[in-house]
């Protein structure tokens, strides 16, 4: 069975774009960051990261990972010629907890992306080069960080 997701896109003036989804959310796209207009190529680096974030955290959850901050950053290089896609990407997790256990962490990036992450796939099938990477603070520990795995170029995560 098929999900089918709608949005629609009206255009207000200059590059200033409303797009307004099948649940009845807007987004507000355009080149002027001072009105909060969104870049829609910087919206995929933050739409990957809310993705990957959203798995990660409901699989630790489940793992019974206490995590008291969680922070995702990413990075993504864009060719100069066009069109000016994603080259490659690092997402890096972020994560604090009484006794996190970094075998936990890893576990769920690495589900999110190999299995649960859409953005990731779609991305992975393309020609991104998507690096997933950890930070892992326990108040009990030391800081562990390193990578988990690359994803892509033109491969599709199992599943």
């Amino acid at each position: 069975m098929s999900r089918i997701r709608t949005a629609s896109l009206v255009h207000e003036g200059g590059q200033r774009f409303v797009a307004t989804t099948g649940t009845q959310r807007t987004i507000v796209y355009g080149d002027d960051a001072g009105a909060n207009e969104l870049s829609p190529v910087e919206t995929l680096l933050v739409n990957l990261a809310a993705c990957s974030a959203m798995d990660v955290a409901s699989i630790a959850a489940k793992k019974r990972q206490v995590i008291t901050a969680y922070r995702v950053h990413v990075e993504g290089e864009q060719r100069d010629e066009y069109p000016q896609i994603y080259t490659s990407v690092t997402v890096t997790h972020e994560v604090e907890g009484p006794r996190v256990e970094v075998a936990a962490i890893r576990r769920a990036i690495e589900l999110s992306a190999t299995k649960y992450c859409p953005v990731n796939a779609m991305l992975s099938a393309g020609a991104t080069e998507v690096h997933h990477r950890y930070r892992v603070r326990s108040t009990t520990g030391p800081t562990a960080e390193g990578e988990v795995l690359v994803t892509g170029p033109y491969r599709r995560p199992e599943g």
